[in-house]
């Protein structure tokens, strides 16, 4: 074991020494010198001693004006220090040199060379020392970024890993830049007064430069201590989620491109991508611009998918191709929500984009508002609250659905909303920021998108307003035959509410169709947190809502998995052409090439996959 010597300057009375312990970190061994037998902590013996310290052969001494004692500094990488105050027990991983302050108390930082971030701590401690550990600290949790590493899917991008650590276990997660942005920006919301900082967005650098990545991986990690300081935050169940703290699971480890410490791993060849021959196409089951969506049946595993099946050289013509891309990728984060529809595969063929998507067969919305004019409040209560939660989540995760309608809502066997259609989504907002693209439908767009002004996530919530009118009462708000009409009677007509309905109901309905949109609900930063507070949902037990534990007010009658009585006989008494499942991986042309190179990144098969 390699050995730091104290070597005591202070004023501290040397007969005053009385006890000695001994911390073990690797290969290291720390011999520390105790003032008072009764604070045998870190936190004390840091601030009364001197240190002159020599580790792994390096050596270095700094003063300070501001006291009289040296502080421990190192200018390598990978720096431990302990900031369990009182037990001692945890080593905080650390990426700059010099020392950092945590409420006047300094810091030691002491290198090891032993890359391992779940490195074993060892602690020997006096009784004294021990007693004042019992009751204290005894669930402490502490987190790192260790390091950070380059994955590749579409394209390459970094992810950092967070090791965790509680009492004697630890594990560690994954995370990119965006998911420790929006949780500060959550956390932000729910604790007006809190101070936690992260690094800025760096919109005109190279993400890819290691030193730049080096500098990020340092801001989060002090994000994160920081964070792991406030303990009134670990109950915060965002925060919980983000660092597994529930589960403790661990995730599993990906192929590296490149790691930040240097070690390039290409890893293991791409997964072979799924293909129209692996699906029976059954029925038509909808029609869109650019193509149709078939059932389908997976060979091998008899599970029955909505396949959506794309013409690229109409997306083309169209210039689609962006909103195509963003549909992808969206689609690939609504695996984690109840209520939004999720997505299996997409791959392309030389002519086809495919989305191999959940089959929900109770039918749009929008059939069943028509076959029955209009909804109970209660039945339109329980929908609303299903497409808030799931509007909340898309904005959580930085995205504007912006085409919410009757028509792009689904109804499971059970009888809950699935929302789908992603062609419209605008990725990559966060917060208050905006965009300005005018596109929607008619019906339901907000006046900022009408006026062509700048317009953020409130024009979700002003959708919402007009489908819970259209559910209430038979069409929307400020229908009219003429499209123009109707853009100035969204701008200029007041809302009128046509029915007996609560005057929740109705305060609800004239917050979310507020034509000014900074003062409709939704628009601050609290977003779907202000919106699920209004009385109108006080009967909703949020959480039972998202595990689907409250029953749907109303049950589709299906007849098994493929039961398609609730689909549109016009699309399912047409014919599916023989040729749908023998598209095969064919060598393109030139020109086909060409075409196949604007969709590259499109294909996603997920690891657990079907082939």
């Amino acid at each position: 074991n390699e050995t730091i010597f104290t070597n005591d300057k202070s004023k501290t009375n040397q007969s005053k020494l009385q006890k000695k312990e001994i911390v073990k970190v690797g290969r290291v061994q720390l011999h520390r010198m105790c003032t008072n037998p009764a604070q045998l902590c870190v936190r004390d013996f840091l601030r009364s001693v001197q240190s002159c310290v020599v580790v792994h052969g390096l050596y270095n001494q700094r003063t300070t004006k501001s006291s009289d004692y040296h502080r421990l500094t190192f200018e390598r990488m990978r720096c431990y220090s302990v900031i369990n105050m009182i037990s001692c027990a945890v080593l905080k991983m650390e990426s700059r040199s010099g020392y950092s302050t945590i409420g006047g108390h300094s810091r030691s930082f002491v290198n090891v060379v032993d890359n391992n971030p779940s490195i074993q701590v060892e602690l020997v401690m006096c009784d004294n020392c021990s007693k004042l550990s019992t009751d204290r600290d005894e669930d402490k949790t502490a987190a790192m970024v260790s390091q950070a590493e380059i994955w590749q899917e579409d394209k390459k991008f970094t992810v950092y890993k967070v090791v965790i650590w509680s009492r004697n276990e630890s594990w560690h997660v994954f995370r990119r830049y965006n998911e420790f942005y929006k949780l500060n920006e959550l956390l932000k919301k729910q604790v007006p007064d809190l101070s936690l900082k992260i690094p800025g967005k760096k919109l005109f650098c190279n993400n890819m430069d290691p030193s730049f990545i080096a500098s990020r991986r340092e801001g989060l990690d002090q994000f994160v201590h920081d964070l792991m300081h406030q303990n009134n935050l670990l109950s915060i169940s965002e925060v919980r989620t983000f660092f597994n703290l529930d589960t403790k699971v661990k995730e599993p480890d990906r192929p590296i491109l490149f790691k930040c410490s240097g070690t390039i791993n290409l890893g293991p060849s791409e997964r072979p991508s799924a293909k129209p021959s692996d699906f029976v196409f059954l029925r038509i089951i909808g029609k869109g611009s650019f193509g149709k969506v078939y059932l389908a049946e997976h060979k091998t595993e008899s599970i029955h998918f909505a396949v959506k099946v794309l013409d690229k050289k109409h997306i083309l013509a169209r210039n689609e191709v962006k909103h195509i891309m963003c549909e992808r990728n969206v689609l690939l984060k609504n695996i984690n929500h109840p209520f939004l529809v999720g997505l299996h595969y997409s791959f392309q063929t030389k002519d086809k984009l495919y989305f191999v998507l959940d089959f929900v067969n109770g039918g749009e919305l929008f059939y069943h508002l028509q076959k029955e004019v209009r909804f109970s409040e209660t039945r339109a209560k329980f929908y609303t609250a299903e497409i808030a939660s799931a509007l909340g989540y898309l904005h959580f995760n930085g995205i504007i659905y912006r085409d919410l309608k009757p028509e792009n809502l689904l109804l499971d066997q059970e009888g809950h909303l699935v929302l789908t259609d992603f062609g419209f989504c605008k990725e990559g907002l966060i917060g208050t920021e905006t965009t300005n693209t005018f596109c929607g439908t008619p019906e339901y767009l907000a006046p900022e998108i009408i006026r062509k002004e700048a317009y953020g996530r409130s024009v979700d919530w002003w959708c919402l307003g007009a489908v819970l009118y259209e559910m209430l009462f038979g069409l929307p708000p400020f229908y009219s035959l003429n499209v123009q009409e109707m853009y100035n009677l969204v701008l200029h007509s007041r809302l009128k509410i046509k029915g007996p309905v609560s005057s929740q109901c109705k305060n609800l309905l004239h917050k979310l169709l507020e034509k000014e949109s900074n003062k409709r609900i939704g628009s601050n930063v609290q977003d779907f947190n202000e919106v699920k507070k209004h009385s109108f949902f006080k009967s909703i037990n949020w959480d039972d809502l998202l595990n689907k534990r409250i029953t749907p007010p109303f049950q589709p009658q299906l007849n098994g998995t493929c039961d398609l009585q609730y689909i549109d006989p016009q699309f399912t008494k047409e014919s599916v052409s023989s040729s749908m499942s023998s598209f095969c991986d064919e060598k393109l042309s030139s020109s086909k090439q060409d075409i196949d190179n604007v969709f590259a990144g499109f294909s996603y098969t997920p690891p657990s996959s079907l082939d």
